[in-house]
């Protein structure tokens, strides 16, 4: 322990270890709950070892390999680390780890991609089996005992809740400066049917407690660490991305003109990536004030918004931020601590606070077929991308539930509007807008029929319009049911063609 250890309870002093003595306790076959949410608050050390221990086992021809959940997609760390050395039996809920994705796409990693509000509650319910090992980023062990979060929460009080053994991961490089921007409400942790309904009526409100807490007795190792989250850096956003925000933003005017939103809009919710933090852009330039957000992902965007006085308050559950934006927020925390309050994923992605506040959800997809269903995990119906993460949780909850692309990948060689979608995550029932850099298509009290007609002409683009517009009125005539019509020989050809040839296109 050094001089200005973080580590100030005795008990938990006494259990201070290296990070490879704490992967020696973790076992093959064990299920590991690890903190972690899109790049932020995962364990920086003890997964570098593990993956060290299991690589060394597989030398000797010796099984081994974990079950692992986290909060979300993590850091190389973690997935490169366990996935390089085929350390990982099963995966859940969400990844975007390029070592992660070809090993689930081969087949040799099991991969559940479910709703990240689901995870905690299944895994009290006991649907995965009985959690072993918990390993968990804090920022601090307070003399009292108390668990001071890192910058991302995540599942981590679930994990501490449910684990036999815990392995804290004390980060001194996360900023003390942290303590206090936390809220951890564990009635959440009430099985049914004694839930009680959670006291959030505004976004910025606090239920719960700023610290998390573990028994001591079940803590096996603390291990001392001083490293940074994984950055997520962003690309300036392009004329498409800003096409799009231009849509989504006019769409938001219109509907404040028409009464059913309020001057400040509803608090907001985006999805991470170039897109987003393009419409977020947008938002920070456009004219509305005193936004609010309840989100999963704090990003770049919403932390200019911050900076601006644009958004007033943000809640979420991490905060992920590319490296000069994480610079300034190290560098200002004092002035930002009191407009962002980070919460459990159970709590930022549950259904009944989002319906209750309204929250306008905005998120990326890989493909909308022409009736509103979308696809935001797989290319071509098969291979996994990342995963739905929280994105169902708030369409399918949401005031307004808003999906973006452009009109076109791969250079024009797919089309993201679509006969029928190859896979769906969100179904017609769900999705309210669809916005491509060519328009935006307003879905809501709309039939199956006038939303094909409406999404081929606002948000197809010019190359494929005509197509769909073949399809559509040929499945319209051919069809047995004119419902929501399709020619089901045909409804995924422009898929298979892809596969075949590169390009949806047709060839004259």
């Amino acid at each position: 322990m050094s001089e200005t250890s973080r580590v100030l309870h005795p008990a938990f002093r006494s259990k201070i270890m290296s990070a490879e003595q704490a992967a020696a306790l973790i076992q093959p076959g064990d299920k590991v709950g690890m903190s972690g949410f899109t790049g932020s608050g995962h364990p920086k050390a003890v997964p570098v070892e593990l993956a060290k221990r299991i690589s060394a086992a597989h030398a000797r021809g010796e099984a081994f390999r974990i079950d692992v959940l986290t909060g979300a997609s993590t850091a190389p760390e973690l997935d490169t680390a366990l996935a390089e050395v085929d350390g990982m039996e099963m995966r859940l809920p969400y990844q975007s780890d390029p070592v992660c994705r070809k090993k689930i796409n081969e087949g040799s990693m099991h991969y559940s991609d479910i709703h990240l509000s689901h995870v905690a509650q299944h895994a009290r319910f006991g649907f995965y089996g009985k959690m072993t090992v918990a390993v968990i980023e804090v920022t601090a062990i307070l003399e009292d005992g108390s668990l001071v979060p890192s910058t991302a929460i995540g599942n981590n009080n679930a994990w501490l809740e449910l684990a036999d053994k815990v392995i804290l991961e004390v980060n001194s490089y996360q900023s003390m400066s942290l303590q206090g921007m936390h809220d951890i409400y564990d009635d959440a942790a009430l099985m049914p049917p004694h839930r009680k309904a959670i006291p959030l009526l505004r976004s910025d409100d606090r239920i719960g407690s700023p610290f998390m807490r573990v028994d001591p007795a079940k803590v096996v190792a603390v291990v001392e660490t001083n490293t940074s989250d994984r950055n997520t850096e962003f690309t300036p956003p392009d004329a498409e991305s800003e096409k799009i925000a231009a849509h989504l933003l006019d769409f938001y005017s219109h509907e404040v003109k028409a009464g059913r939103l309020p001057k400040n809009l509803l608090p907001l919710q985006s999805g991470v990536g170039n897109i987003a933090n393009a419409v977020l852009a947008g938002l920070n330039k456009g004219p509305f004030e005193n936004l609010s957000a309840y989100t999963e992902v704090l990003q770049d965007g919403m932390l200019d918004m911050i900076v601006s006085g644009k958004l007033v308050s943000a809640s979420s559950t991490a905060i992920s931020l590319s490296k000069k934006a994480l610079e300034y927020f190290e560098n200002n925390i004092e002035t930002l601590r009191s407009k962002i309050l980070l919460r459990p994923q159970e709590i930022s992605n549950h259904p009944e606070v989002i319906r209750r506040l309204g929250v306008l959800s905005m998120n990326g997809m890989i493909e909308a077929d022409m009736y509103g269903n979308v696809n935001s995990t797989h290319i071509m119906g098969t291979r996994i991308m990342n995963g739905i993460g929280g994105s169902g949780d708030f369409t399918r909850n949401a005031y307004i539930s808003a999906f973006m692309t452009p009109s076109t990948a791969k250079g024009g060689a797919i089309s993201c509007i679509v006969p029928m979608v190859s896979h769906v995550d969100h179904t017609e029932h769900d999705v309210h807008v669809i916005v491509t850099e060519q328009g935006l298509a307003d879905l809501r009290g709309l039939s199956p029929k006038q939303r094909a007609t409406t999404i081929i002409d606002k948000c197809a683009h010019p190359t494929y319009r005509d197509m769909l517009r073949d399809y559509y009125q040929r499945a319209l005539r051919d069809a047995p049911g004119k419902h929501t019509p399709h020619i089901l020989p045909e409804a995924l050809s422009w898929h298979t063609r892809f596969e075949e040839t590169g390009d949806m296109r047709t060839k004259a």
